[in-house]
């Protein structure tokens, strides 16, 4: 099946800007460090493996979702897809991780609620590019 290569490239860094923006001081950051039982001097490892392997990970999602959709999805289709994969998906499989973890549920709405604006971003991104 035909991918947009660049498109879905757009749509990981789309990914990468929401996480910016929803786990900054400005939204979620304090709220989630409190979550997830972290301060604000918590290291998560060296910051180019982490922002690397992050963009990796976004990127091998976005190919994923474009390959999903196909390469020239009805926009309404490729939104609604996005809020199925981003909800149930990978909302509720994080839900199944957190329950036994004991982690709280602001932290899977902080979490939940990013990856379905990442899968939101990328539908729109796929579905308006052809």
């Amino acid at each position: 099946m035909e991918i947009n290569y660049i498109a879905a490239v757009a749509a990981a860094v789309s990914s990468f800007l929401l996480g910016g923006l929803w786990y900054s001081p400005m939204l979620f950051l304090k709220p989630w460090n409190k979550a997830m039982g972290r301060d604000e001097n918590s290291s998560q490892g060296h910051p180019a493996r982490v922002f690397g392997l992050s963009f990796v990970f976004a990127l091998l999602s976005a190919l994923a979702f474009a390959h999903i959709l196909g390469p020239a999805p009805d926009f309404r289709v490729a939104l609604h897809t996005g809020l199925i994969v981003g909800i149930l998906f990978v909302g509720a499989s994080f839900g199944i991780n957190y329950q036994f973890a004991d982690r709280p549920m602001s932290a899977l709405f902080i979490d939940g609620g990013y990856h379905t604006g990442q899968f939101v971003l990328y539908a729109v991104i796929l579905g308006l590019w052809h």
